[in-house]
């Protein structure tokens, strides 16, 4: 559950490369007059990137680097903490209400660094009283004193990355845990954990349809309170694109598709996002403030970031490589993209968030987060309303169960 990758600047975006990081003076050109009008700031996220990992998964996509002869904890850990003073001067007085570590493998990371973490957050932000603070965790790593020192430092939910009970299928994905250290991991986020999601994967190589039942049938089996179910996809630049693996076919997907509907609703399960399910009050708050189109601010190698201001939205990303990450944080530089985000993007992006919530958004919802009337899309929504992909009323705006199918198509139409 990684924050999702923001839209390429279009027309009207203005785009600084090696970027100063941020400082009073940059907050206050921020904060000058601009093409926008938001009568309220949107809630706000804080995402921290852990960029190693054990072994790079060839399906993988994200910012992560393989452990060779270990990682430089301290080093990173003292980036982050510079990272986020110099970004202060951007959220000055803004209470965060989520936090999400992901990665890469965080749970690589010691329990005193964790706790150091977590610490330095503390010391620099005003949290919510009621702050989700989620890690993400991998079962090769799981250790049950490491992970009750997580809980006692403040991570109140764990993301698992189990993609599979099926060793043969766990060793197609290059997973470095098998089947039982995937039971093992979860049996330890239960006992230390009353909060946690359960990450997995359909439509694996050679997969069937009675494997991926029984795959979601163990994962139901723990009453997690929050499932994530991903459909593979072969990402560009990963290994599995350039050496596909046989996969199903759509209609074996779909049939899959189908088959987790089932089983999600029967163990009372709420679909409420594409790849999203969970128990009665458990969504995840972080991603909700992703598709609900909040600001985040990402620190750490590679993260990203959404910061809204009264007259502009601005987007940020770090530099990649942890080495050039740590180098430029230290001379005052880590963002190596910054860009306003251009009056005529804006409509896109706050659709291709909001139209992966299964129950849409209400109406106002898209003016107090763009700071645009909904003329400015009212000839996409009609269109789309018309081919039966959206439904609309005075109140509500969500892809009907064909625009769900065919959601591709419909953030589309939004395309400017």
């Amino acid at each position: 559950m990684i924050p999702i990758k923001p839209v390429t600047p279009g027309n009207g975006a203005s785009s600084t490369k090696d970027a100063p990081a941020a400082s009073t003076d940059v907050a206050s050109a921020f904060l000058k007059p601009g093409m926008l009008h938001l009568g309220a700031l949107p809630p706000l996220a804080l995402y921290v990137h852990f960029p190693w990992c054990v072994r790079k998964c060839p399906y993988c996509d994200f910012n992560s680097h393989e452990v060779t002869g270990g990682f430089p904890e301290e080093d990173y850990l003292a980036a982050l903490r510079a990272d986020l003073e110099q970004a202060m001067p951007l959220i000055w007085g803004r209470r965060i209400y989520t936090i999400f570590i992901g990665g890469g493998t965080p749970s690589l990371m010691s329990a005193a660094g964790l706790d150091r973490l977590l610490s330095d957050i503390r010391t620099l932000l005003p949290l919510d009283g009621a702050v989700e603070i989620t890690m993400e965790a991998n079962p090769g790593t799981f250790e049950a004193d490491k992970f009750k020192s997580y809980r006692e430092s403040g991570v109140n939910r764990l993301s698992i990355g189990i993609q599979s009970f099926n060793i043969r299928h766990l060793q197609a994905l290059g997973r470095i845990h098998d089947d039982n250290e995937a039971r093992k991991a979860v049996e330890i986020a239960q006992a230390n954990f009353d909060n946690f999601n359960l990450d997995l994967m359909y439509a694996l190589p050679s997969q069937t349809l009675e494997e991926a039942r029984r795959d979601v049938q163990a994962a139901i089996g723990f009453t997690p309170p929050h499932l994530s179910l991903y459909h593979l996809t072969l990402e560009p630049n990963t290994y599995f694109a350039k050496h596909p693996p046989v996969v199903p076919d759509d209609d074996a997907s779909a049939e899959m598709q189908d088959m987790i509907e089932e089983l999600t609703v029967a163990a009372g399960y709420e679909h409420y996002e594409v790849s999203a399910y969970a128990q009665p009050g458990r969504q995840a708050r972080h991603n909700l403030n992703y598709w609900q189109f909040g600001d985040y601010l990402g620190i750490g190698a590679g993260a990203h970031s959404k910061i809204s201001f009264p007259h502009r939205i601005v987007r940020q990303m770090r530099y990649k490589q942890p080495k050039a990450y740590m180098e430029h944080v230290q001379a005052g530089r880590p963002a190596q993209e910054e860009f306003e985000v251009g009056r005529n993007d804006l409509g896109f992006e706050f659709m291709l968030n909001a139209l992966r919530l299964t129950n849409g958004f209400e109406a106002n919802l898209f003016a107090e987060r763009t700071g645009l009337t909904l003329n400015v899309i009212e000839k996409a929504l009609n269109a789309a309303e018309a081919k039966g992909l959206l439904y609309r009323d005075y109140k509500i705006i969500k892809p009907t169960e064909l625009g769900r199918r065919f959601l591709n198509d419909l953030q589309q139409m939004f395309l400017n």
